[in-house]
């Protein structure tokens, strides 16, 4: 079949890329990237080009990145999931202009044969969410609240990096469940956003020296669900602060990343006192329940019920020190980078965080 086209090529027309350039050594750095640039690439049959809008930035690519026996060697594109919009195509279920989910990787364009490409409806939720809480982070939150933690009414349900995509989630759909959210953040700015626009009851800043004190005041019955994202001493102090028949969610180990070395295990007597379990979280097994989220969340979203931050980065230039700054735990809100604009023929506009739900 003949392809179908949005644009017109230029003969100028690049692709722009960032690629692994070496293995980091705890906590990436810019220098640990490489920029080239290739030809567009032209669809073959069966196939489409699509250009990338948004790149989303996850810190498991640190894990990829680090692994000397992984796939990703120095000298390949760095990989990520990506909103995009279909230029030709050559592939009878597509169509150009429209908007899918796919893994373009950190570049500007791609091909693909349709194979784990998800559509976007503009008219459900901006498509950015697709990333962020409408999609694999935000299905972690909800599958771990809903299908491990399993909160009842009443109860408290702690969460740590309570502000980011995946935390933001997990807490509102506990308090939209009937129990009583906690978070953790790293800034008095992020506690206050998570209790005067996310909805926590409280929210603790692990930073301050009375940490410890100030968790067992905000839970003065215990914590009867906690949602780990980050591992490290954070999970060590929850964990002396667990009520009888406690849940734990294992779901992200975002302190490992800022050591060389391992770091020591937490005292797991409280968990046995407690009667306790801990459970880990892969998101993988719950991919069947993305219509869920997507109608769930999608329709409190619309309510004005929750409500969601994006920290966005403008120019794939700029993605090497963006994904540095969300290992630091400077970003606040989902980590995304701006690749192009969602029209074609108009600008890119300022990085924004969210607004009117966003």
């Amino acid at each position: 079949m003949a392809a179908e086209a949005l644009h017109i090529r230029s003969a100028v027309d690049r692709n722009q890329r960032i690629l692994l350039a070496r293995r980091p050594s705890g906590l990436p750095a810019p220098e640990d990237f490489a920029t080239d640039t290739t030809a567009i690439p032209t669809p073959g049959p069966g196939q489409f080009l699509a250009r990338t809008i948004y790149l989303s930035l996850d810190p498991y690519y640190c894990d990829l990145m680090q692994d000397p026996a992984g796939s990703l060697l120095p000298g390949d594109l760095m990989p990520g999931e990506t909103v995009s919009q279909i230029l030709e195509s050559r592939h009878p279920d597509y169509r150009p202009g429209e908007y899918v989910l796919t893994r373009n990787g950190w570049q500007q364009y791609a091909l693909s044969s349709g194979q784990g490409v998800r559509r976007l409806d503009p008219a459900v939720a901006p498509i950015s969410t697709a990333l962020g809480v409408l999609g694999i982070p935000g299905l972690a939150g909800y599958a771990g609240i809903v299908y491990i933690g399993t909160p009842r009414p009443g109860e408290t349900v702690v969460v740590s990096a309570a502000t980011g995509p995946v935390g933001c989630t997990a807490g509102q759909v506990a308090r939209l469940v009937g129990a009583r959210p906690v978070g953790i953040a790293g800034t008095d700015e992020k506690c206050a956003y998570a209790v005067e626009e996310l909805g926590y009851a409280d929210c603790i800043n692990y930073k301050r020296p009375d940490f410890a004190a100030e968790l067992r005041r905000a839970c003065p019955d215990g914590i009867d669900v906690y949602f780990d994202n980050v591992g490290g001493e954070i999970l060590a102090t929850v964990l002396a602060c667990l009520a009888p028949k406690a849940r734990i969610v294992l779901c992200g180990t975002m302190d490992s990343y800022r050591s060389v070395s391992p770091l020591p295990g937490p005292t797991l007597r409280p968990l046995i006192s407690a009667r306790a379990t801990m459970t880990g979280l892969v998101v993988d097994d719950y991919l069947d329940r993305l219509p869920v989220l997507v109608r769930v969340v999608g329709a409190w979203i619309q309510s004005g019920q929750f409500r969601y931050r994006e920290d966005v980065t403008d120019g794939l230039e700029n993605a090497p020190a963006a994904f540095c700054r969300l290992m630091r735990g400077e970003n606040f809100g989902k980590a995304l980078v701006r690749v192009g604009p969602e029209h074609l023929g108009t600008p890119a506009t300022a990085s924004r965080t969210g607004q009117g739900g966003r």
